[in-house]
C-alpha cells in the first residue's frame, strides 16, 4: 500500500480510469484550478462516508474539506508550481480524529492537481 502512495505519478492518475483509481487502497481526490472536485474514487469515498454525488462539482476546500483549507494543503497549491510532497496530517471534519498521510500532486500543464489520502491502519 505504501508502495503504490508513494510510486504513482500525477500523470498515471490523469490517465487512470474510474474503474483503476476505484482499485487503489488509498483515497483519491483530484480537483481543477478553481479547487471543484471532478475526480473522487470509492476508497475515499467509503473511507469519508461521503457519496460521490456530494463531493463532485463542489470546492474542495470550502464544501468538502475545509479542515484542509489551510497554509498546510489549500495554499501550496496556490503558492507552488510543482507539488509532490507527503504531509502528515489529521482530518477532523465530520469524524473523530483521524490520521492519515497527504500526498499532494500539482504539475504545470496538469489540468487536474490530486490530494490522496492514506489512512493509518487501526491497532
Amino acid at each position: 500500500m505504501n508502495n503504490e502512495f508513494e510510486a504513482v505519478r500525477i500523470a498515471e492518475l490523469v490517465e487512470s480510469d474510474a474503474e483503476r483509481l476505484d482499485g487503489v487502497p488509498f483515497g483519491v481526490i483530484g480537483f481543477a484550478s478553481d479547487a471543484i472536485v471532478t475526480v473522487y474514487n470509492a476508497t475515499e469515498s467509503r473511507n469519508a462516508g461521503l457519496r460521490p454525488q456530494r463531493v463532485l462539482g463542489k470546492h474542495f476546500f470550502e464544501e468538502v474539506a475545509p479542515c484542509m483549507n489551510n497554509f498546510m494543503v489549500a495554499q501550496r497549491f496556490d503558492d507552488e508550481d510543482v507539488l509532490d510532497d507527503i504531509v502528515p496530517y489529521v482530518l477532523t471534519l465530520r469524524m473523530r480524529p483521524t490520521p492519515v498521510r497527504l500526498r499532494l500532486l500539482k504539475a504545470p500543464g496538469c489540468v487536474t492537481r490530486f490530494v490522496l489520502i492514506e489512512r493509518k491502519a487501526s491497532n
